[in-house]
């Protein structure tokens, strides 16, 4: 297969990782034409309940991953800490247009923040941290507050620790894993998260969705609002980052780009994601093209889609902890859109689903979004 080669509706569609992504990813698919394939440890993952060939295995085992591959037509990932070594023998086999060096960069925090930086855009000040010296002496050079992660690995929260003063990473400095490379980031202090998602093939094409504004809690995403409560220079900066990023890492698929702003209208890039992300789920029915038909089409090089907002959107996150009370509510659902995605327990902090919620006006649809929060968690004030 050549990397401009078309992928035509009936071929099949290999997704490394039977998650919500994948599922999502695998309905607008379907909806296309396209037979889907899994890689999945388990039987009846997410994706694997709406798959046509399931493939059971490790992501790390070379030999299912190769399967995978064989029974595809094209191989895409649904998040980034699979095997860098599994996605390179995709690669060799002519059946990963994404390929795999941008997932490579991502996997690792420093190697992303150095990416980004060549291309003359900002990060927060770092440092990495590979034994306990590092981390007294980055704190002296960057200041504090600052935030320590892992490189590798790490998600809504996990493996990060907020340092606020001496006590903090004298503690830590005595406790962490050195086994393993940290980054030590300077705190930004910012007045709004934002993301933006942008999208392009393999002929060079590129779109941008609109810029959205993101709200978490406890380190997990709560609520994505779009378009982002910004003015317009903002806006035009962030997709200007966003452009700029796929085009100088050579992105073939879609890029996830969370950025902070500060009070001087200033944009510092925090994190990338290679795929679909859970900030662009009001795409599906806020967009005339989806972040997930986007991403096959980039990925099948097939002509990109209009990323107009339809109509202002804010997508909430249905976690574990939320789930039965949702449930029990759903008659007070009214116009929100509910995606549930059949995932068997219900754990603390999970994400099972999620809700979408349109306006005439951004606010209108926050207002619908919050009244129901209300009424079906009880978690807002």
């Amino acid at each position: 297969m050549g990397l401009k080669d078309l992928i035509l509706p009936g071929k099949t569609i290999g997704i490394l990782g039977g998650g919500q992504l994948g599922r999502m990813m695998a309905l607008a698919a379907r909806q296309m034409g396209y037979k889907i394939a899994v890689l999945e440890k388990e039987k009846n993952s997410p994706c694997g309940q709406i798959a046509d060939y399931e493939v059971i295995g490790d992501y790390r085992d070379l030999d299912k991953a190769e399967e995978l591959a064989r029974i595809s037509d094209v191989v895409t990932y649904e998040f980034e800490n699979i095997s860098l070594e599994t996605a390179k023998v995709i690669e060799r086999m002519g059946k990963l247009p994404q390929g795999s060096l941008l997932l490579g960069i991502t996997q690792h925090r420093g190697r992303e923040k150095r990416a980004v930086e060549s291309l003359g855009i900002k990060v927060a000040p770092y440092v990495l941290v590979d034994k306990p010296q590092d981390l007294f002496e980055g704190v002296t050079k960057i200041g504090l507050p600052a935030i320590l992660k892992t490189c590798r690995g790490g998600y809504d929260g996990k493996g990060q620790w907020v340092i606020k003063g001496q006590d903090d990473y004298l503690k830590l400095g005595k406790e962490l894993d050195f086994g393993q490379q940290y980054i030590l980031e300077k705190m930004i202090p910012f007045t709004k998260e934002l993301s933006i998602i942008v999208s392009r093939n393999a002929k060079g094409h590129v779109t941008t969705f609109p810029v959205t504004e993101n709200i978490h809690q406890k380190g997990i995403l709560h609520i994505s609002i779009a378009p982002a409560r910004v003015d317009k220079g903002v806006e035009e900066k962030a997709k200007a980052v966003g452009i700029s990023l796929a085009r100088g890492l050579n992105l073939v698929g879609t890029l996830a780009v969370e950025m902070f702003l500060t009070k001087d209208g200033e944009i510092f890039v925090n994190e990338l994601a290679p795929r679909p992300h859970n900030s662009g789920h009001y795409t599906i029915e806020g967009c005339e093209t989806s972040q997930f038909t986007q991403h096959i089409r980039t990925i099948c090089n097939l002509p990109l889609g209009s990323t107009k907002l339809l109509k202002p959107a804010v997508m909430v996150n249905i976690l574990g902890e939320d789930l039965e009370k949702l449930l029990l509510s759903l008659e007070k659902l009214g116009d929100g859109h509910l995606h549930l995605y059949g995932k068997g327990e219900a754990r603390q902090g999970r994400k099972m689903g999620h809700l979408t919620f349109l306006g005439d006006t951004t606010e209108e649809a926050l207002t619908k979004a919050t009244n129901k929060i209300r009424i079906f968690l009880n978690n807002i004030s």
